[in-house]
């Protein structure tokens, strides 16, 4: 096994592929969860507004998004939305296409934290004098905030894993990386569980971390 192992992955440096291919995949998932966030953060806000176009342009994207398949998504963005316009840069119509992924599932945390506030915290805001934003400012989001980092960091971790399907737009990602390995040797196993390990390593380790924050965050709380 372990002979197989140098063969396949140490003899010809093909192990330094790996963290090429790591690191795009990271890239897209950190820029993927930030256009995501600001996006969720966007609709969130419109599906709870008293304005009912808002309410609607929200559900109808929410919908949409999340109704179709990762992949089916990221080849619309790749040969049907981009290519024709000229944009050939794989790895930024992924993350432009997690990045409008994510924003639609990170809509429904950021609203369910938001209506999971007791209505009487809006109802006391507005008795003090701040208006509603001010009152959705001051009062709901820090209370929401830790409500919805749980599922948030969950669906980062989620988001990880899903970019393994950024090569099929020829993305060099590390799911392409460790794929071309085992096209160029001729041997499966070894690049696949290998991958398969970096994949489990990074979200057990992203799991432990954000669980981590989260109870230093409970004891600040209690602290005050």
């Amino acid at each position: 096994m372990l002979n197989a192992f140098y063969d396949v992955m140490v003899s010809h440096g093909r192990w330094k592929l790996i963290p090429a291919g790591l690191g795009t995949t990271l890239l897209i998932a950190f820029c993927a969860i930030l256009i995501g966030s600001v996006l969720g953060c966007i609709f969130a806000l419109c599906k709870i507004s008293e304005r009912k176009t808002f309410r609607i342009i929200a559900e109808t994207y929410t919908t949409i998004i999340r109704g179709i398949p990762m992949a089916t998504q990221l080849m619309i963005f790749y040969f049907v939305v981009f290519s024709p316009l000229g944009v050939t840069n794989a790895v930024m119509v992924a993350i432009l296409a997690f990045g409008i992924n994510s924003g639609a599932y990170c809509t429904e945390i950021f609203r369910s934290g938001i209506q999971g506030v007791d209505r009487g915290q809006m109802e006391a805001g507005r008795s003090l004098g701040l208006s509603r934003a001010q009152t959705l400012k001051k009062i709901i989001l820090p209370q929401a905030f830790k409500t919805m980092l749980p599922t948030y960091t969950s669906e980062f971790i989620t988001l990880i894993k899903e970019t393994s399907v950024a090569s099929f737009i020829a993305v060099v990602d590390l799911q392409k990386t460790c794929d071309n390995i085992r096209n160029a040797t001729y041997n499966a196993w070894i690049p696949l569980l290998s991958c398969a390990v970096i994949y489990l390593c990074l979200t057990v380790g992203l799991t432990k971390l954000f669980a981590f924050c989260e109870k230093r965050m409970s004891k600040s709380d209690r602290s005050k």
